[in-house]
């Protein structure tokens, strides 16, 4: 026998089953100590996969072990609820029977891809996609303690091939789980557009009956410095014991795990390639916390409300994000918009692009075509009442979009230009603040 076939035997005569704590000695003597893992479709047949009290996972091979104990079984109750996973599909979809919904509220995942939802392939080191949101949510067996997860995956792609279709589907699909019953929506996500897909659910879903939590990690589930384990523990812990009524992104407060941040999600930006705290609210400050002990909600915000959450999910994809630079030249911009039903141009400082491309401002406004303008800095506000550049700017019809950030600028001109066609209406909606992502007064 192998000691590949030991390790397994030793596990099979000793009772020992996924959602078992157990106790492994190492052949150098260390202990660990933790929860026995199921296998995966990304799991080496060899691994035996821990996850430890800091929720962390490890993977010990068969040649590290000297033995294992057995510290506690999942009793046959608990393993048959937390092994229960309420399946999401067009006949089961529903309000949850009398008996499940008397144990533990429901809370949907619609998982669309990204790190969080992703395993490290132990034969490649390569990171590779769940292959279901079952899965994702087996692998953090807290998870099961406090809710029944719904889950469904709409896509396993990343994040940087979401399409405006994507959004609409997703959107579509969030509703119809918020309307099943569910007590709030997780959505896994890639973090890279995450900010985007925020403000696309945030414009295209109101009247919500509880939290959507747009969620990621920065390092996938398997490696031991993944934050998706308190990242989706504290978004199940936000959508049952808070009164939210919006869309959020959610994700680590410091690099270490003792916080989440809530941000808005019209409000936020990816501001760091790799750290895990690389999320922040721009302009304003975060609607608030979860940390282990409780959630604290801090800056305004929408209250959950009965009834049916309406789904409005109608995007024009063809929308123009241009960042504008000292040098960019007049054919150059012209092509860039070409074909354009709209334009965002994230200028420099208060908003402004040189003298030269006032002309081109001009054309398009002149063709009912509108050009928005945001700011290319974090923090701060367009002007264009200031310099002259910007008021010629302004006279050339330009529309200044205050504080807004230029990726949700470009997601609600979207969503705009599919609901108004008139110039002066697609300019009254940019402008008014529809999903508090526009500010009145900054706190930042």
């Amino acid at each position: 026998m192998s000691r590949d076939e030991a390790v397994h035997e030793s596990l099979r005569k000793k009772g020992i089953e996924p959602g078992d704590s157990i106790e492994i000695i190492s052949e150098d003597g260390r202990t660990i100590r933790g929860i026995l893992m199921p296998h995966h479709e990304f799991s080496a047949d060899e691994i035996t996969t821990v996850k430890l009290d800091s929720g962390y996972n490890i993977g010990v091979k068969p040649r590290d072990i000297d033995s294992i104990r057995l510290i506690s079984k999942l009793n046959s109750k608990d393993r048959k609820q937390k092994t229960k996973i309420v399946p999401s599909s067009p006949k089961k979809v529903g309000a949850p029977g009398k008996k499940i919904s008397a144990k533990l509220p429901v809370v949907s995942i619609v998982s669309t891809g990204g790190t969080i939802a992703s395993y490290v392939d132990y034969r490649t080191g390569a990171v590779k996609p769940a292959i279901s949101a079952d899965e994702l949510a087996k692998s953090i067996p807290e998870l099961l303690e406090i809710c029944l997860p719904r889950t469904e995956v709409l896509y396993s792609i990343l994040s940087e091939n979401m399409r405006p279709e994507n959004w609409t589907h997703l959107s579509e699909k969030v509703a119809h789980h918020l309307n099943s019953g569910s007590a709030g929506c997780i959505v896994p996500h890639g973090t890279d557009t995450m900010g985007f897909s925020a403000a696309a659910l945030s414009f295209s879903l109101s009247n919500l009956t509880g939290p959507v939590v747009l969620v990621g990690s920065q390092r996938s589930s398997d490696r031991p410095s993944s934050d998706s384990t308190i990242n989706l523990l504290s978004s199940a812990r936000l959508c049952i014991d808070s009164d939210l009524g919006e869309v959020v992104v959610l994700m680590h407060s410091t690099s270490d795990d003792n916080c989440c941040t809530i941000h808005r999600g019209t409000r936020v930006r990816k501001c760091h390639s790799s750290r895990r705290d690389a999320f922040r609210s721009i302009n304003e400050d975060p609607i608030g916390s979860v940390d282990r002990e409780r959630i604290l909600l801090n800056a305004p915000y929408d209250k959950k409300t009965n009834g049916k959450v309406n789904v409005d999910a109608k995007f024009d994809p063809d929308v123009a994000l241009i960042q504008f630079y000292p040098s960019m030249t007049i054919e150059r911009l012209r092509n860039f918009v070409k074909g354009a039903h709209g334009v965002i141009i994230a200028g420099t400082g208060l908003g402004h692009v040189h003298q030269d491309a006032i002309p081109v401002i001009k054309e398009l406004t002149d063709k009912d075509i509108p050009v928005c303008m945001t700011t290319q800095c974090i923090w701060g506000s367009t002007n264009l009442n200031v310099y002259s550049t910007g008021r010629d700017m302004f006279s050339a019809g330009a529309i200044p979009l205050g504080d807004m950030l230029t990726e949700t600028a470009y997601v609600k001109l979207s969503w705009v230009l599919a609901h108004a066609k008139d110039i002066d209406e697609v300019r009254k909606l940019m402008t008014s603040n529809l999903r508090r992502e526009i500010s009145d007064r900054r706190t930042r």
